[in-house]
C-alpha cells in the first residue's frame, strides 16, 4: 500500500475572513447612528455650519423643560451640583448646550448663567444645519 505524503499548505484562505469582516461592517454603518444621544429633542436649525463637538458635559433642555446634564436628570435647583460632578469626571471645562426650539428663552437664559456661575468658560450651543431646497 502506497502512502501519499501532504506538502504544506502554502495559501491562507482569505474568503471566510473577508465575508465576517463585511457583516461586522454593515452591522456597525447600521447600528452607528442610533448610537447617538437617547433624549429626543427639536434643536433650532441655523445656517451656521456645527464643528465636531469634542469632548465635554452635554446639557440637554427637552421641550417639557426637563434638563439633562449627560443623560441625568435633574431640576434646576440641583443643576449646578449635577453639573460640577460630571465636570469633574469628565475633566473637561467644556458644556454643549443642547435646546428644544420650542422652550422659552429664559429658560435657556437662566441655565446659560447657572453654567458660567460654575466658572465654566467654554459653552456651545448645540444647533442642526439648515436644509438647503
Amino acid at each position: 500500500m502506497r502512502r501519499r505524503v501532504y506538502g504544506a499548505l502554502h495559501d491562507i484562505n482569505v474568503v471566510n475572513l473577508v465575508d465576517v469582516v463585511l457583516v461586522l461592517l454593515i452591522i456597525f454603518m447600521i447600528a452607528a447612528p442610533m448610537l447617538q444621544s437617547g433624549i429626543d429633542i427639536n434643536l433650532p436649525r441655523t445656517k451656521a455650519t456645527t464643528e465636531d463637538l469634542g469632548e465635554g458635559v452635554v446639557v440637554t433642555i427637552t421641550k417639557g423643560e426637563k434638563i439633562y446634564v449627560d443623560e441625568r436628570v435633574t431640576n434646576l435647583s440641583r443643576f449646578e451640583s449635577f453639573l460640577s460632578d460630571a465636570t469633574r469626571k469628565k475633566g473637561s471645562k467644556s458644556v454643549y448646550l443642547r435646546a428644544d426650539k420650542d422652550i422659552p428663552y429664559g429658560l435657556v437664559i437662566d441655565v446659560v448663567g447657572r453654567i458660567k456661575s460654575l466658572g465654566i468658560q467654554s459653552l456651545g450651543l448645540v444647533t442642526e444645519p439648515e436644509t438647503k431646497k
